[in-house]
């Protein structure tokens, strides 16, 4: 492995490890799976860097690899039968302030939604032009403002009904 190649992954990561994060954390519910899909998307990172063209953002780019490395876990998890149920494990300390709380209980709503919803939640949260989000997702950008409004008014009431 090339030892500055290495260093500046290891930046790069650093870099964009809150988009990685999120949208692992978006797609798993417990500690273990964060873990697998965290690692697979770097390895993937990683794997294709080289390959990256330039074509558009680099945080773009990182959303669209995070986002179909998610999307094929699920894929693979589904196609495994589950002999019993996970619990959910908070990835955030338990000690938490409402702050915290909040979050926690987005992330729990979020993870609701259908994987394509998820991923215009997820990119919506983060201040996502339309343009990038159809550039990500592979939509056009006129589906994004309605898929946008729908997908929020769905989070919306199951955030009420999480709440209650």
């Amino acid at each position: 492995m090339n030892k500055k190649k290495s260093q500046n992954f290891d930046a790069f990561i650093k870099e964009y490890n809150n988009v990685i994060f999120k949208v692992c954390y978006s797609y798993t519910d417990n500690r273990e799976d964060f873990e697998d899909y965290y690692q697979e998307v770097c390895y993937q990172l990683w794997r294709s860097i080289d390959s990256f063209k330039g074509d558009s953002k680099l945080s773009s780019w990182v959303y669209r690899v995070a986002l179909n490395v998610c999307f094929l876990q699920l894929k693979r998890k589904k196609r495994n039968i589950k002999t019993s149920n996970f619990e959910y494990i908070d990835i955030v300390d338990n000690n938490s302030n409402d702050k915290e709380e909040s979050i926690q209980l987005l992330y729990a709503s979020i993870r609701e939604l259908l994987p394509a919803e998820r991923a215009l939640i997820i990119l919506f949260l983060e201040d996502k032009s339309y343009k990038e989000m159809a550039e990500i997702l592979g939509i056009t950008v006129t589906n994004i403002g309605a898929r946008i409004n729908r997908t929020k008014n769905k989070l919306k009431k199951i955030i009420a009904l999480k709440a209650d």
